[in-house]
């Protein structure tokens, strides 16, 4: 085949180098290193796969490496195309489609960056909320909880427990005081979360449904080697129910980031489509 010369004459041009660095590989840019039929594989070409301290067994290692590579995937192309050759319109088809579908999405894209507004305000999100609750029903319990883990020699167990439960604000401030000063391990999901995260802190039985930690008035107590877990869910909201606009907030945010997106592009659709036809740059004949 006609490549195969011009690979092995770029191989003996190179080993002449073998004696010192790879001073300049690329003195002669029309090198032909490789031809497959129409198709050639220049010096020039494979510049960048050079670095100024490679020896010259190093770059010619890789050069070979290289064009053996280009030479097998020109092959290949040549054979998809004889064997495609009837579906050639096709594939011409998907890649000019491709090309289209680029374009117009640099386009819409331009657009979008151009007159996008990326505030959300309170009032929008929980419009959009109220309006589509029904979007919004969970299929898995979600809580805010707090664990405490205490070691089981401590002896004053009750005031952690009655901490736990107090209403007021200092009561929580009194609660931390107390983990920070003896150095109690204090979680806190203040966010909402799965209920089986919430399992997977404590010293259950992953069996188990444990249903029961869902009360909110009380404080449950679990043993674990030289360790005590005291655990209080503070909120629920249970599967079923509509999730609390709080757990969904970032949702809604891309929802109406989504949809001012597609009113940018149709509102710039629109506007050309007006515009050539003003101008009779369009004819339609559909009634």
């Amino acid at each position: 085949m006609k490549f195969v010369p011009k690979i092995l004459l770029v191989a003996v041009l190179l080993t002449a180098y073998s004696c010192k660095r790879f001073p300049n590989p690329f003195a002669e840019h029309n090198t032909i290193l490789a031809e497959v039929e129409n198709k050639k594989l220049y010096l020039h070409d494979v510049s960048p796969i050079f670095t100024p301290n490679m020896t010259s067994e190093d770059s010619l290692k890789i050069l070979r490496s290289y064009v053996d590579q280009w030479v097998k995937k020109q092959l290949k192309i040549k054979e998809a195309e004889r064997m495609l050759e009837e579906s050639q319109k096709d594939i011409d088809q998907m890649v000019q489609e491709y090309r289209n579908s680029l374009l117009t999405h640099k386009v819409d894209q331009f657009y979008v960056d151009k007159n996008i507004d990326t505030l959300f305000t309170d009032t929008q999100i929980a419009d959009y909320y109220n309006q589509n609750k029904a979007d919004f029903i969970l299929d898995k319990t979600l809580v805010k909880a707090r664990i405490v883990r205490i070691p089981r020699s401590y002896d004053k167990k009750k005031t952690i427990e009655e901490l736990m439960l107090t209403p007021r604000e200092d009561g929580y401030q009194d609660l931390l005081d107390l983990c920070v000063k003896n150095n109690f391990e204090l979680t806190e999901l203040n966010q909402w979360t799965d209920f089986a995260v919430l399992r997977s802190l404590l010293p259950v039985d992953k069996t188990q449904d444990y249903d029961y930690l869902l009360n909110t008035a009380k404080v449950n107590e679990f043993e674990a080697n030289d360790f005590i877990f005291y655990v209080r869910v503070l909120s629920v909201c249970r599967a079923g129910e509509y999730a609390p606009q709080e757990s969904v907030r970032e949702v809604i945010k891309r929802v109406i980031f989504n949809k001012r997106k597609e009113e940018i592009i149709r509102a710039h659709e629109d506007s050309l489509y007006r515009g050539a036809l003003d101008n009779k740059e369009i004819v339609v004949n559909v009634n």
